[in-house]
């Protein structure tokens, strides 16, 4: 692999236009008060009511096509659009997972009931999806996968536990990686990913809480599960690698790059207005660092619209993302002459405190460091 060759991806001048939109469009959002900007909403901002606005306006399933209820604009137009979300701080977490990786693998790998089933309803911003993969004990390692799915009259028992599934307590189903083949030598081998619909009884979900006491993340105990086969995402036995496609969707969005990006444009008119010409060169660093990650995470979108599955990339930027977003608060901590609050009137205060408590999370979702690390050293050929 050669990261560095990723080629440079060009916005066609049409796209301008749904910009222009949708900033107009979250303007009014924030005026009227219907929404507020935050950091880190792609995770924490849950809001249905706003998801389904979005819908009303063809602004999710945009890489969809137009029979399942989508708009047919491509990867590159919904790379627009979540740049614009996620520059404003708007609530976005409840359509999220569903938008960004379920409903491209429903497209890939589902029945055509399947589709019919959910991807009409993801685009209204009506169904929303959990993404069932770590597990206790084992970090980021997919590989060593231990929830099993056995094979049962008419389908699957699952049973096992899962860690960090996001939205899972207020989700409409969730995409659960599970092992059904006998392990062996090949730990990528054997595994299968199923469609759990919720809330179903034999399903528990409990809190796990963040710094600030918010619910997002959950663990999720299956017992024995029962899931039809028309349930099963794909073909059995292939969900190592219909994960790998779905982690590359995961890892290199400008999610990975912009959570703190309301911080960041606060911190920068905060400058501003004390006239810090040695502080606003310390962001000046920031700013130019963020458009080199935005370049190689639309590059990799580039990749993503053209069929690709460039995985590995995905993992380093995801990798460089994560450190800037923490980088992003350190300096801006450094720099301001504000106390983190989180209880604030004042916007710095605010977004500063949100940033900060939330950063634990940076890397735990979709792969730690440590982890995207070996991904890109095994490539390397170094490991």
């Amino acid at each position: 692999m050669d990261l560095w060759s990723l080629e440079p991806v060009a916005l066609p001048a049409e796209l301008e236009a749904l910009r222009t939109n949708v900033r107009a469009f979250l303007a009014g959002e924030l005026a009227a008060g219907r929404i507020a900007s935050r950091c880190d909403q792609w995770l924490g901002g849950w809001d249905p009511g706003f998801s389904r606005r979005l819908g009303e306006r063809g602004w999710i399933g945009m890489a969809f096509p137009e029979r399942y209820g989508g708009s047919a604009a491509g990867a590159l137009a919904r790379f627009v659009l979540t740049e614009e979300l996620l520059a404003a701080g708007a609530p976005v977490a409840a359509h999220w997972i569903a938008d960004r990786q379920t409903g491209p693998g429903l497209l890939r790998f589902g029945t055509e009931e399947q589709k019919q089933a959910f991807l009409p309803r993801i685009a209204r911003g009506e169904c929303f999806f959990a993404a069932a993969m770590s597990e206790p004990d084992t970090g980021s390692d997919l590989a060593s996968v231990r929830a099993r799915g056995t094979r049962a009259d008419g389908g699957w028992r699952l049973s096992g536990t899962k860690v960090w599934t996001s939205g899972a307590h207020r989700a409409h189903a969730m995409i659960v990686l599970a092992r059904t083949e006998p392990r062996t030598a090949d730990r990528h081998a054997g595994l299968t990913q199923f469609i759990v619909e919720l809330p179903d009884p034999a399903v528990r979900i409990r809190p796990i809480l963040l710094l600030t006491g918010e619910h997002h993340f959950n663990e999720v105990v299956l017992d024995d599960v029962f899931v039809p086969d028309a349930r099963v995402l794909g073909e059995p036995g292939s969900g190592w690698h219909q994960v790998t496609g779905e982690l590359a969707m995961e890892r290199s969005g400008p999610e990975r790059i912009l959570s703190t990006f309301p911080l960041l444009a606060a911190a920068m008119d905060d400058l501003a207005e004390r006239g810090d010409q040695a502080g606003a060169a310390r962001v000046g660093t920031l700013v130019a660092r963020l458009w080199a990650l935005r370049q190689a995470s639309l590059a990799v979108a580039g990749r993503l619209d053209a069929g690709a599955a460039p995985a590995v990339e995905a993992a380093a930027i995801k990798d460089l993302g994560t450190r800037f977003e923490s980088v992003v608060t350190d300096t801006v901590r450094l720099l301001s002459r504000v106390v983190p609050d989180p209880g604030s009137d004042r916007r710095l205060p605010r977004l500063l405190a949100e940033s900060i408590l939330h950063g634990p999370g940076f890397t735990l979702r979709g792969g730690t460091n440590e982890i995207l690390r070996g991904v890109v050293a095994k490539e390397l050929g170094v490991r």
